[in-house]
């Protein structure tokens, strides 16, 4: 590629297909992504917050087996309410944009749950895992499901794409 065209080699996936990004553009999604990572870190103050309300709330009124997929419930309404009201921070973008955002939360809060899970709480890896097991009621899937698709459903329920 000629020197001096603004181009970079590279591309990105973007909704409709894939193009490649100016030099002028990087700019723009680093704010991007920086916004990205700072709704995150508050959906991760929220998550914890949600968990001492699970323990200290609704495990004594109505037990550990249905507190926890309620809060796992909470939780997943949580991320889609942020994401809605987060949501004109990002401005109206491409719906790949929106997609974008939300692989950014959902690798963000898989790496963060396993880690801290087992390099900070010290709980061995089949431990950690647990989260993940539906049968005994933890909705964590469903959680991390909605922290993938909440920026673009929000950006549809706007009806910005």
């Amino acid at each position: 590629m000629p020197v001096g065209h603004g181009r970079v080699p590279g591309k990105a996936v973007v909704a409709g297909g894939v193009r490649e990004f100016s030099y002028r553009e990087y700019p723009a999604m680093a704010v991007l992504l920086l916004k990205a990572l700072a709704i995150w870190a508050a959906l991760v103050v929220m998550a914890i917050a949600n968990a001492g309300i699970r323990e200290k709330l609704l495990v004594p009124v109505i037990g550990p087996g249905a507190a926890l997929p309620v809060s796992g419930l909470l939780l997943s309404t949580i991320i889609l309410l942020v994401a809605y009201a987060s949501l004109p921070l990002f401005g109206r973008t491409g719906g790949g944009m929106y997609v974008l955002v939300g692989v950014v939360w959902f690798v963000l809060t898989l790496a963060f749950e396993l880690l801290f899970g087992h390099f900070v709480s010290g709980k061995t890896w089949q431990e950690v895992m647990q989260v993940f097991d539906i049968r005994k009621g933890d909705l964590f899937v469903i959680a991390l499901s909605a922290t993938l698709l909440a920026p673009w459903l929000a950006a549809k329920l706007r009806g910005w794409v």
